[in-house]
């Protein structure tokens, strides 16, 4: 495998010491309802504009809903040069899962 999957914890030790940039792969609309803090959401413009500007050299931390479309993605940007990609294990669903328990 080209990129890595990350548990939650592990990344959030990476957000912490690394500063990746974070890109939300879902829908708009479940982006704008909830989505980790900094997070980008990715369309097809940004997608294009990190290919052709983006500091290939800068770590990206990738998530979905479950953690299956952002190893579609991760491996995309791996494949267009990025160095250090990951993708979150368990997506959105498994981080809320941990971080806003009632």
């Amino acid at each position: 495998m080209k990129y890595k999957t990350i548990s939650i914890t592990d990344s959030e030790k990476l957000i912490k010491e690394i500063n990746p940039m974070i890109l939300d792969c879902r829908d708009l609309k479940d982006y704008r309802a909830g989505h980790l803090e900094d997070a980008l959401h990715v369309h097809e413009g940004l997608k294009d504009s990190l290919v052709k500007r983006g500091d290939k050299q800068r770590c990206l931390l990738i998530y979905c809903y479950y953690g299956h479309a952002s190893e579609h993605l991760a491996e995309f940007f791996f494949d267009f040069g990025f160095k250090e990609v990951y993708s979150l294990e368990g997506g959105y669903s498994g981080w809320k899962d941990k971080h806003y328990k009632a």
